[in-house]
């Protein structure tokens, strides 16, 4: 008689992806939909609404105090307010993803068991948490990414056109149209992340991580005029200070050539008597030139502290399930 040779049947894993994504599916679909409007208002700000204000702009101009003239003020002020619509929602997106990484990409599955189910068929805490850490950044980053090109296309567009239009060192039109909006928002996805791990309740992990991914950005403003080098002008104290860009320092310049700050006076005879003690002025300064350098520099910054953050969501799960690794079946 033959001896019968058992062998276990092999546990499948269940596929993490798809549950995340069902899981998560009314998110998803409001992320869509912010996404679909929000390429939808860019690309009227580079066609129709721009049109609009850059010919109401030729009319305001070709208008003398001499004669009557009208022009289509409301075209201008429609394109000035939904330019600022489009630029403020991509600088507070990073905040958004920080709030929803928070209380339910981690903070939500912690809280009510969903996690340690996972963790019990075959999926180890490690596999479960790559998983929620790339599926969203890859489509962040893709996401992201067109949305800063649409930016950065529709406010190039207006250079020329529209005289209201943002300077290149406004700090959100900055943000909004370069590849510092994927890194911010990575950095977010990141903050929230680990926020959830470490409180492992909802509605606080939603809060800490608001308030990580604003310390973030706090830090990253505070860096980015200094991560490229800048250009000095000096001029008399007559003349001003000389140079257009991201203001790094101003100030004066004594007889000796040191740069001190400017003084403080409250009257017009006691500024002059003030500054009549310098012999000119300095202005350090970012040029237009230096855009995207600062660009690069800044997003090489904010993607180490991403980095960081996801190293401390690892090291935080380790820590709380005593392993990375799912007990053999």
């Amino acid at each position: 008689m033959s001896a019968l040779t058992l062998t276990a049947a092999p546990v499948d894993r269940p596929r993490q992806t798809r549950w995340l994504l069902r899981l998560h599916r009314p998110a998803l679909y409001t992320w869509a939909v912010l996404w679909i409007a929000l390429i939808a208002l860019l690309l009227a700000l580079d066609g129709p609404l721009l049109n609009a204000a850059a010919d109401a702009w030729r009319q305001y101009e070709s208008c003398t105090t001499s004669e009557r003239c009208s022009y289509d003020q409301n075209a201008i002020l429609r394109y000035k307010d939904y330019y600022n619509y489009a630029t403020i929602a991509l600088n507070v997106l990073p905040f958004v993803l920080a709030a929803w990484a928070g209380a339910a990409l981690t903070g939500r599955e912690l809280e009510s068991g969903t996690a340690r189910l996972a963790w019990t068929q075959a999926t180890s805490p490690a596999r479960w948490l790559a998983v929620r850490l790339a599926v969203p950044a890859l489509g962040v980053t893709v996401c992201t990414g067109l949305l800063a090109w649409l930016h950065h296309r529709a406010w190039t567009a207006s250079q020329g056109r529209i005289e209201s239009a943002k300077e290149w060192y406004d700090r959100f039109t900055f943000h909004a149209g370069g590849p510092t909006l994927a890194a911010m928002a990575l950095a977010g996805l990141a903050a929230g992340a680990l926020a959830g791990l470490l409180l492992r309740r909802t509605l606080p992990a939603l809060a800490v991580g608001l308030v990580a991914v604003g310390v973030v950005r706090w830090l990253m403003e505070l860096a980015m005029p200094h991560l490229w080098p800048a250009v000095t002008r000096l001029s008399t104290v007559d003349q001003g200070f000389l140079g257009k860009g991201m203001v790094v320092d101003q100030g004066m310049v004594t007889a000796s050539g040191a740069h001190v700050p400017p003084p403080t006076c409250d009257s017009v005879a006691s500024c002059a008597t003030a500054f009549d003690r310098f012999a000119g002025r300095y202005n350090t300064y970012q040029p237009q030139s230096h855009l995207w350098g600062l660009q690069l520099t800044t997003t090489a910054l904010t993607l180490a502290v991403a980095a960081l953050l996801v190293t401390g969501c690892f090291l935080v799960l380790r820590r709380q399930t005593g392993t990375l690794r799912a007990a053999r079946p």
